[in-house]
């Protein structure tokens, strides 16, 4: 009985493929496990191996063609003794010609034998001669290493042989293990050369992971970020901005201060965006269908990594506090938020946001809006580096910043004159105080 090549699924997602290359020509036999075309999905290029051993009597399937569904038949192979004309009138479409338009005499006889035919498939476990296991090389190999007995296995291949993604969902569902093997799915192939514990898991491509649970902070915060960068049209607006003068003014403060505060350069970042949000209120706003809001007051929404996930928890009314003030005020907003001991009107709302990651060493990035806010400041590290001033080089400590938008509320043009403002306050950090 002909045995038909399928287009095979190499993916979870791949619903149909290019069939970049034939390996085997009409009239080459084929063992199981050969490696006889390349196909190409959406993500690379992978061989094709035989499940069945045979002679490739026709190819359907030309070298080169796109977009093959996966499940259309590609070929043909005849086994030991069949004459090639056996192959003659199949079609891409799975059936030959003979099956498609049966006469009414040869009905009945056509579905019989295909009933027989159906009836002599060996089940999972099964063959044909009650002794051998049909599968391919490569899930035997497969099923050794990890100790999966596959008489236990149902095949899913041609006239149901065991094929390797058999052999890796019977690993993930505990099928077929074996005494030695027992912890469910969890027992890797030892082929792979490490000890796992009862934790790790292996997925269809024989990746091990362990599952890490999800809590409601971080769901929330996915479903938001999801949501936003879905739905809301962002825009990206970068500026260069010296800190020389910042710098030298927070080293004056605090060498001043006694032990009573600590001003970092994020503090001065939140009061100058505060500041700037004051004198250009065009960007201190939120879109809605039916009207833009827009804000009286500078809440700043401050980003802060805790163990259970990202929180920004809220410097109110931020425009009208001194810098000692918000430094307080931060340090006591992040402390309560590691310890998970924020109120909720202490971390929803708010009207702009700020994500530093200058700490980290990371000069510049892209952050995502935080609906209903229509804008977040993302903050680099400064960085000391040649500048130009009358003709001179100099070297100054340089910071990037990137303003993400609404494009909806907050335009090109709107950004870019918040931008300056903003720049003008923190290169001269005195006029905050004006």
């Amino acid at each position: 009985m002909p045995i038909e090549v399928l287009m095979p699924a190499l993916s979870p997602t791949m619903t149909e493929g290019t069939l970049a290359r034939w390996l085997k020509n009409e009239g080459d036999m084929v063992e199981a496990g050969d490696v006889i075309a390349e196909i190409e999905t959406d993500k690379a290029t992978m061989e094709v191996e035989a499940v069945d051993e045979g002679k490739l009597a026709k190819i359907l399937i030309s070298e080169g063609t796109e977009n093959v569904p996966v499940n259309e038949m590609i070929a043909v192979l005849l086994e030991d003794g069949e004459d090639d004309s056996a192959a003659e009138g199949f079609s891409a479409s799975g059936a030959s010609s003979s099956e498609a338009a049966p006469s009414a005499e040869a009905a009945p006889e056509k579905t019989e034998s295909k009933a027989t035919a159906k009836s002599e498939a060996p089940a999972a476990g099964s063959s044909k001669d009650g002794g051998r296991i049909f599968s391919s090389p490569l899930a035997r190999r497969l099923a050794k290493d990890a100790g999966i007995d596959l008489s236990a296995v149902k095949g899913t291949g041609p006239r149901g042989r065991v094929v390797k993604a058999d052999v890796l969902k019977a690993q993930k569902d505990g099928v077929g293990a074996s005494a030695s093997s027992s912890a469910a799915h969890t027992t890797l192939p030892t082929a792979i050369g490490h000890a796992y514990d009862a934790d790790t898991k292996v997925n269809m491509f024989n990746m091990p992971y362990k599952e890490l649970p999800v809590n409601n902070i971080q769901k929330v915060t996915a479903k938001r970020l999801l949501e936003s960068k879905t739905t809301v049209p962002h825009f990206y607006l970068t500026m260069d901005i010296e800190l020389d003068s910042l710098l030298a003014a927070r080293k004056d403060l605090n060498d001043k201060a006694n032990g009573a505060y600590k001003l970092s350069v994020n503090d001065f970042i939140v009061k100058a965006v505060a500041m700037a949000l004051k004198a250009y209120p065009a960007c201190n706003v939120s879109w809605q269908d039916n009207a833009m809001h827009q804000y009286l007051h500078s809440d700043i929404s401050v980003a802060v990594a805790t163990p259970n996930g990202l929180i920004t928890p809220i410097v109110r009314a931020a425009e009208s506090k001194g810098l000692a003030e918000i430094s307080n005020e931060v340090k006591e907003l992040a402390g309560r938020a590691r310890e998970g001991k924020l109120k909720p009107e202490e971390f929803q709302g708010g009207s702009f946001s700020i994500s530093n990651l200058g700490m980290f060493g990371v000069t510049e990035f892209s952050a995502i809006v935080n609906p209903p806010q229509a804008c977040i400041l993302a903050v680099g590290a400064g960085v000391q580096q040649p500048v130009i001033r009358g003709g001179n080089v100099e070297v100054a400590t340089v910071m990037k910043v990137t303003l993400s938008t609404d494009h909806r509320a907050v335009d090109g043009a709107v950004g870019a004159e918040f931008l300056q403002i903003l720049k003008n306050y923190i290169e001269n950090p005195v006029s905050m105080l004006v």
